[in-house]
């Protein structure tokens, strides 16, 4: 198959209009020089960076074979970009336009794991402005506020008082009409990539001193964030934590590749958080990180999730 491929054209696309651009204009030069690096043929498309051309048109200018998805929220990650290549008869790499949907939307996600037996924290889902004295009834702070259909951490704050829960709640509402106010999980975060339903060693991750949580700073900013490979876990809790991330992504229906993130409570139990179907790829990415532990260098990482891609596309 790489030969194969190599014979074809990859367009790269990245960038996009969501809140995540700036970090996708970080991945994408990323991969396309990752796969020239391997040989092979690519076109760079940045989704709304060429002005006076919508996407489709961007799109239908370009003769390619095969799409690596390179955007983060928004359009790119919400089945919306993976839709159109479906429709232009376009082969992609990453989960199909309803998993990608699904995956985006937390209220969605966290409604099915609850009715799946998945542990995934408490919470309020709130369409429009969010009612602090329901929130105050039924949760205790402290309390997480997201908003429902963003990623790279965008928006979310950690809510320690009713003062704090509503500048929160406002800031949620800047990125997303839908908001979630989840339990805050008092315990170490973790992360963890799955390519071809094969799961990668968990990422412990810890935020410098200044960030109460793993944020977009801590993400894409700070070079005092720990990232803990391996995790710190025994064997038997890393494969606990890898089964429960490889039961949350394949629930949604996800494919190719993508990264679950989860907590721990101070009681050992694991709680889901949600599933990214278009990780970062940047510097500090994590995905990047977790295959390089195992040997797989970057080159190799982008052309194995394209020929995954590749290789679906001819057996489909």
């Amino acid at each position: 198959m790489a030969a194969d491929l190599k014979q074809c054209v990859i367009a790269v696309i990245y960038g996009g209009r969501s809140a995540e651009r700036e970090v996708s204009l970080q991945s994408g030069p990323l991969v396309i020089e990752g796969l020239r690096a391997s040989g092979y043929q690519v076109v760079a498309i940045d989704l709304y960076g060429d002005a006076g051309l919508d996407p489709v048109k961007q799109l239908q200018s370009v003769d390619f074979d095969l799409a690596f998805i390179a955007l983060h929220g928004g359009e790119g990650e919400d089945g919306r970009i993976q839709a159109l290549l479906e429709m232009m008869g376009k082969p992609y790499t990453g989960s199909s336009p309803l998993a990608c949907g699904f995956a985006m939307d937390k209220v969605l996600t966290k409604r099915f794991w609850k009715g799946i037996g998945i542990a995934t924290p408490a919470y309020l889902s709130f369409a429009g402005q969010a009612d602090a004295d329901e929130i105050e009834q039924v949760m205790s702070y402290p309390l997480i506020i997201k908003p429902s259909r963003e990623g790279s951490t965008i928006g979310i704050n950690k809510a320690n008082n009713r003062a704090e829960l509503l500048s929160a709640l406002s800031n949620a509402l800047e990125f997303d009409s839908d908001i979630l106010v989840e339990e805050f999980v008092d315990g170490p975060e973790y992360t963890v990539t799955i390519i071809d339903d094969v799961v990668y060693p968990a990422i412990g991750l810890k935020a410098s001193d200044g960030h109460e949580l793993y944020d977009y700073d801590a993400k894409y900013l700070a070079e005092d964030t720990q990232y803990l490979l391996p995790c710190g876990l025994n064997e038997d809790d890393e494969s606990e934590l890898q089964a429960l991330a490889l039961q949350a992504y394949q629930s949604l229906g996800c494919r190719g590749w993508g990264r679950v993130d989860v907590m721990r409570d101070q009681q050992g139990v694991f709680w889901v958080l949600e599933v990214n179907t278009s990780p970062g790829m940047t510097s500090h990415s994590l995905v990047p990180m977790a295959a390089n532990y195992v040997g797989l260098g970057y080159n190799a990482l982008v052309e194995k999730i394209a020929l995954s891609a590749w290789h679906d596309a001819k057996h489909d």
